[in-house]
């Protein structure tokens, strides 16, 4: 349990470290429903601690601000009325050293749980804040990345720009048919989404060493992949034609070389880096021209020891569903993932801007098919 009290000061102290780039007007801009402004990054995730473990346990705790609860909710309806999240970048007030004296004020009576009340049901509930704030600390990355992108000036963030390196191999690695296991074993930290470890068949199958590179990609829309119907998906057609898409997000053509928008300013695309920012519907497009296929995160997997991942999250041909014998937790944690099993597909792996120690193959991320602005690529099977 003492190693979780480390690792929380330890991530806290992360998402703190993130924002030192930034300056007091970047704290709130919003460009779209689907991003959050830093601020709010910053509140929510001391939010979580607040509501999920100081209220409930610590008997002397009074609340920051009775507000808060209402402007940095997220989606856990058990837990009260919420603001509407497309309005999250108007919440001009509170401030933003407001926001950090709330962050230090629930260090300060999380240090009490600790020296006072620490058990293993708050361990548990420890951990699972840990991890939610790792996931918000790549949110909030690439939500100002995605915010940062309409501004025509291309602001720099830092040297840092998070892109993916080079493959290291472009092998195709078989897998023979059989049956195999899937989902968490051990004792290590998982979501409630990995557990329920069962058995699947699968067939022989073979999956890529090298994920796709911008260059390769670029041979894609050279080829017509924009405009023939026949590689898309009704569904991603349909998405493809309503947003006029002719590339990928943050991509801009100058003097007939593909550049795009990064969190170190515009650069010109290296044709020989993996390609990210990609929505599901571009990656299975891509595979159907390709003449392969995405895998599923089945055969990701169980192919995972043999693949060098972890540069960019990888879509799956699998929607989100629950594993056999899932069970929701009890109280607000059990809207953590459950509730969201509909109309999304699975991630692999994790990414360049993943927080350190926040990825296993087992890590079952999960976005809507239209979702660009995450570090999200393709890697083939067929």
């Amino acid at each position: 349990m003492r190693d979780s009290i480390q690792r929380y000061y330890k991530t806290r102290q992360k998402t703190e470290h993130l924002c030192e780039p930034l300056e007091p007007e970047d704290f709130l801009p919003q460009a779209s429903s689907f991003v959050s402004p830093p601020k709010w990054h910053l509140a929510h995730t001391s939010w979580f601690f607040e509501e999920l473990i100081l209220k409930p346990f610590l008997p002397e705790y009074r609340v920051f601000d009775e507000r808060y609860s209402f402007l940095f909710n997220s989606y856990f309806n058990s837990l009260g009325d919420r603001i509407e999240r497309a309005n999250r970048g108007l919440i001009s007030r509170p401030r933003v050293d407001e926001i950090f004296a709330y962050r230090h004020y629930i260090d300060h009576h999380m240090s009490i749980i600790f020296e006072k009340y620490y058990n293993q049901e708050i361990a548990e509930l420890v951990r699972l804040g840990i991890n939610h704030e790792q996931q918000h600390q790549e949110l909030l990355i690439t939500d100002l990345k995605y915010t940062f992108s309409f501004n025509p000036i291309y602001p720099k963030y830092s040297d840092q720009h998070y892109l993916p390196g080079a493959n290291k191999s472009a092998d195709w690695i078989s897998i023979e048919e059989g049956v195999y296991e899937i989902g968490h074993k051990g004792e290590g930290f998982c979501y409630d989404n990995e557990k329920g470890r069962h058995r699947v068949f699968l067939e022989n199958f073979e999956i890529s060493e090298a994920l796709v590179t911008y260059g390769e990609y670029i041979d894609f829309i050279d080829d017509g992949g924009y405009s023939n119907p026949r590689f898309w998906l009704d569904d991603g057609w349909h998405w493809n034609n309503q947003n006029g898409m002719k590339s990928p997000l943050y991509w801009k053509k100058i003097d007939n070389d593909w550049h795009h928008y990064t969190l170190s300013g515009l650069k010109k695309i290296d044709k020989n880096k993996i390609c990210a920012h990609l929505s599901f519907y571009e990656a299975a497009a891509y595979a159907f021209w390709a003449e392969c296929r995405l895998p599923t995160e089945f055969e990701w997997e169980v192919a995972s020891p043999k693949l060098n991942w972890g540069e960019v999250w990888e879509w799956m041909n699998s929607a989100y569903l629950p594993y056999p014998n899932f069970e929701i937790a009890k109280g607000a944690a059990g809207e953590y993932n459950g509730k969201f099993m509909i109309n999304t597909m699975v991630m692999r792996g994790s990414s360049r801007a993943t927080a350190q120690n926040h990825s296993r193959n087992t890590y079952r991320n999960f976005f809507h098919p239209s979702s660009q602005w995450q570090f999200s690529g393709i890697r083939l099977a067929k």
